[in-house]
C-alpha cells in the first residue's frame, strides 16, 4: 500500500484481504471440528468395545467360571459372583468411553470463533481511526 492509492484501490485491497481472512478462518474451523470429531469417534468406539466385551465376556466367562466355582459353591451363587464382576468391568469401560466423548463436545470450533471475534474487533477499531 502506498500513499498514492485511490479509494477504489484501497477498497479492492480490503476486499481481497477480508476474503483471504475468511478463507483462512474457515480452514481453521474445519481443522478444529475434525479434531473434535476424531475424539468423539474414539470415545464412541470405546463405548462399542465395552458393549462387545461385556456381551462376549458374559457368554464365555460365565460358563467357565461358574463351572469352576460350582466345585466349591452353589451354582446360583457362582453365577451371581461372575455376573457382578463382569458388569463392573463393563461399567468401567463405559465410563472411560463416555468421558472421551464428553472431552470432544461440543463440536464447535471455539478457538476459531474467538479468533474471528478478535478479527472483527480489530477491523472495527481500524475503521474508527
Amino acid at each position: 500500500m502506498t500513499g498514492n492509492d485511490s479509494t477504489g484501490e484501497l477498497v479492492s485491497k480490503l476486499s481481497q484481504e477480508v476474503s483471504a481472512l475468511v478463507r483462512d478462518e474457515l480452514r481453521l474451523a474445519q481443522a478444529e471440528v475434525s479434531g473434535k470429531a476424531k475424539k468423539a469417534g474414539i470415545g464412541v468406539g470405546l463405548l462399542g468395545t465395552a458393549g462387545i466385551i461385556a456381551w462376549y465376556g458374559v457368554a464365555v466367562l460365565i460358563a467357565t467360571v461358574i463351572l469352576a466355582l460350582t466345585l466349591v459353591l452353589d451354582a446360583w451363587l457362582a453365577a451371581l459372583i461372575v455376573g457382578v464382576v463382569l458388569m463392573v468391568v463393563a461399567g468401567v469401560a463405559a465410563v472411560v468411553g463416555k468421558n472421551r466423548v464428553a472431552e470432544a463436545a461440543p463440536p464447535v470450533p471455539t478457538q476459531t470463533v474467538e479468533s474471528v471475534k478478535q478479527d472483527v474487533a480489530a477491523v472495527k477499531e481500524g475503521a474508527h481511526r
